[in-house]
């Protein structure tokens, strides 16, 4: 036996914390076991580092599930837990909490073991009520790492399988932030899925900041597919991207890895299975669009899928099998994608980007039909339900009630505070339970606090500019458009403000009230006077300080052309108009697009001068010179003559006019008017003209000098002109960018809204 197994199988006679210390940061889990089978009371209770983690905690923080040793290091806490339980000490030493307030359960379910849970909670669930520092029970931190399973697991080891509704005392913490509040924080949306569809009541639940789990999803334009400007050809990828819609998760305790039932089959077994029942399966989906279903009511799969069949024949009257064959066309498409070099990574990064624009629609969806209370008592202000009363007893009361009520809540755990043993801890939780009057509480404010009006999801969406949220919101509650935030803007200023074009363009649509249109915040500025005021940040998605100066005209023109006359008043309270903001806001968006016009202007210049005195040169020049006698050129019969004094000809009249229109650039007033039509088209006229000569003379030089090689090298002559036309077609394609930029931005009647300025 080797030194190193003698020095561990040498265990101290009497317990001794270093040497437990020692082994459990080497790892060595063997040893580890064998001191917790010598001395297990002492072990088990032993807090080893500054954090006050015990070798349990250590274990189950070393757990990584992508790891090859995962399955290894859960059968070691099994093996911990096994001892501390045949001791008897378990109930003692399962509740024990490190510096911040974390059970080795808690660490389990933020790391996403399922397996660990189980066998840490057994049959004791009063484990997962356990709440570290911030307020957090184990339920809680596997929402807010986004671990479905480990979530639905515990959800289950704590509710009542049979039971109607289930407790969610757990899910909330001392910020008020709910279980679904951090899925959608974190976008786990399967995960938020699940938590809605076993937690309804969350939908309407509040932080103490005042704000919603919609609130939440209405600060994520990037989720949201309204926000998703691809390119034509990832466009066609997406739009063939096929992606199932959620559902709510079939949990069985056979699955878990505790509870087998003496199975002894390898763990790629069901694998197997799924794989040899995959063509039936695809072959009934195929049958469920052509002919009739019959469904099993004991097969939920069954019966969930001749749901779809009979939805799809519903929705429009295209034929019976219509859904089958787009799917199976998008699946051809996918498959001729990965072989013709698409590439499997740049359609799998396409459709993940689909699965989170579909899921957080399908998210919002539900919670917004949740919205019971939409009716409209939270609208913006502060909620008026009373306290949950085991919120109430366990933390503060946020600034801004909680609006769901406790009234079907199963368990009234008073037990909780006793579970905080540690004294400071307990200490600050009671200062934190400072509970206001009773009229506080039955009115859903606090005494002596302000009332602050919160912006409702419907504004934020409309600020944020998810068309999709602002149009089922206003569908559904009509009465949502009454919204104002704290400066009494509507959803229509909102979207005015802050340049949302495509949410501006639906509430046109919509046919709003008279009343929408004329609101004026709470300085007298309508529509109009928001339009023609510059933004700190850059909303359009176009380069230049010039170009976001034309697009800043046209959205004031389109907004003042899209909108009643009536609408607009002409002074707000300061008494100024909506031109004088416009040109006082735009100043210093007027000389940054100045100087880079004059800077551009004073570059290509310089290069069309050149290109002219070579043009000027070349255009006056006979190859091969002319005939004594006729005094016609001696080449004149040779195309590439004739290409050579056409191409001359042309490069010297461009690069003329290009000169003349920057040079028209460089002489202009650069007045704000300036910006929408004269200035952009000289600069696209000239840059046109200047490309135009730049081929031109290439194309005269390389005819010109065919003469020479053509006798010699004919066939390196072409090779040879492409590569010394390399150099300058770079030059070309660098630029190549900014040119359609000014296409687009001349061409585009509404500008485009960029939503990077939110979420970058």
């Amino acid at each position: 036996m080797s030194k190193k197994n003698q020095e561990e199988d040498e265990l101290p006679s009497e317990f001794n914390i270093d040497f437990l210390f020692e082994r459990t940061m080497r790892q060595n889990w063997k040893v580890v076991l064998k001191v917790y089978q010598k001395h297990p009371y002492d072990a088990a209770k032993a807090k080893l580092t500054k954090s006050e983690e015990t070798a349990l905690h250590i274990a189950v923080s070393s757990y990584r599930k992508d790891q090859p040793n995962a399955k290894k290091l859960e059968g070691i806490v099994d093996q911990l837990l096994e001892i501390i339980r045949r001791e008897h000490v378990g109930d003692e030493v399962l509740m024990l909490k490190n510096d911040k307030g974390n059970t080795p359960l808690h660490l389990a379910a933020a790391l996403g073991s399922e397996r660990m849970c189980r066998c840490i909670v057994g049959h004791d669930k009063e484990l997962i009520n356990n709440r570290n520092l911030k307020g957090e029970t184990p339920l809680f931190l596997a929402a807010h790492h986004g671990k479905k399973d480990t979530f639905i697991c515990l959800h289950k080891l704590y509710n009542d399988i049979g039971g109607t509704e289930s407790d969610d005392s757990l899910c909330r913490r001392k910020d008020g932030d709910t279980i679904l509040h951090s899925a959608i924080s974190g976008e786990f949306f399967e995960l938020a899925y699940q938590i809605i569809t076993y937690y309804p009541k969350l939908v309407n639940s509040v932080n103490q900041e005042g704000f919603s789990p919609l609130h939440f999803l209405a600060r994520k334009p990037n989720v949201f597919e309204s926000s998703s400007n691809l390119r034509l050809f990832d466009r066609f990828i997406y739009r063939c991207a096929v992606v199932h819609e959620l559902d709510k998760h079939k949990f069985s305790h056979k699955n878990s890895p505790c509870c087998r039932d003496g199975t002894n089959h390898p763990e790629n077994y069901q694998t197997c299975i799924n794989f040899f029942t995959l063509p039936w399966d695809a072959f009934r989906v195929v049958g469920c669009s052509t002919g009739g279903l019959r469904t099993d009511e004991e097969n939920p799969k069954e019966k969930d899928q001749a749901h779809r069949g009979e939805v799809y024949k519903k929705k429009a009257s295209f034929p019976p099998n219509y859904a089958t064959g787009v799917l199976l066309f998008k699946l051809f498409i996918n498959i001729l994608l990965t072989m013709f070099g698409t590439g499997i990574w740049r359609i799998g990064k396409i459709k993940e980007k689909k699965e989170r624009n579909k899921w957080a629609a399908e998210i919002m969806e539900k919670m917004i039909k949740l919205e019971s209370d939409y009716k409209y008592d939270h609208n913006g202000g502060t909620p008026t339900r009373e306290l949950e009363p085991m919120y109430a007893e366990r933390f503060a009361p946020p600034s801004v009630p909680p609006p769901v009520p406790d009234s079907h809540s199963t368990i009234e755990n008073h037990n909780t505070e006793k579970k905080f043993k540690d004294k400071e801890q307990e200490h600050e939780i009671q200062q934190e339970m400072a509970v206001p009057d009773m009229a506080g509480k039955k009115h859903g404010t606090i005494p002596g606090t302000k009332k602050v009006t919160k912006e409702t999801p419907l504004l934020l969406a409309a600020k944020m500019g998810i068309t999709e949220m602002v149009k089922m919101i206003l569908d559904i509650f009509p009465v949502a458009m009454q919204d104002l935030d704290a400066n009494e803007k509507n959803v229509l200023l909102l979207a005015v403000e802050n340049r949302q074009t495509e949410v501006y363009q639906l509430l046109l649509n919509m046919k709003l009230p008279e009343f929408v249109l004329y609101q004026v915040d709470d300085e007298g500025n309508s529509a109009i006077h928001l339009a023609a005021k510059f933004q700190k940040h850059q909303p359009w998605r176009i380069p230049g300080a010039a170009l976001q100066m034309q697009w800043e005209i046209k959205w004031y023109k389109h907004v003042k052309r899209t909108m009643m006359p009536q609408c607009f008043i002409q002074y707000n309270k300061k008494g100024e108009t909506a031109n004088e903001i416009f040109r006082k806001t735009h100043v210093t968006l007027v000389k940054d697009g100045s100087e880079w016009l004059i800077k551009t202007s004073e570059s290509c210049s310089l290069v069309a001068a050149l290109i002219a005195t070579v043009a000027f040169a070349t255009s006056s020049t006979v190859p091969g010179g002319v005939d004594q006698n006729s005094g016609l050129p001696i080449f004149e019969n040779q195309p590439a003559f004739l290409v050579f004094s056409i191409a001359s000809v042309v490069a010297l009249c461009f690069s003329v006019t290009a000169l003349v229109f920057f040079l028209a650039i460089l002489t202009s007033r650069c007045q704000q008017q300036d910006f929408r039509y004269d200035l952009p088209r000289k600069l696209l006229f000239g840059l046109s003209s200047l490309f135009t000569s730049i081929a031109a003379i290439l194309i005269s030089f390389c005819a010109g000098h065919f003469f020479l090689l053509q006798h010699q090298v004919e066939s390196a002559a072409y090779p040879i002109y492409t590569a010394a036309c390399l150099p300058i077609t770079f030059y070309a394609f660098a630029q190549l960018p900014l040119y359609f930029d000014l296409i687009w931005s001349i061409t585009r009647k509404v500008p485009l809204r960029s939503y990077k300025v939110f979420y970058l």
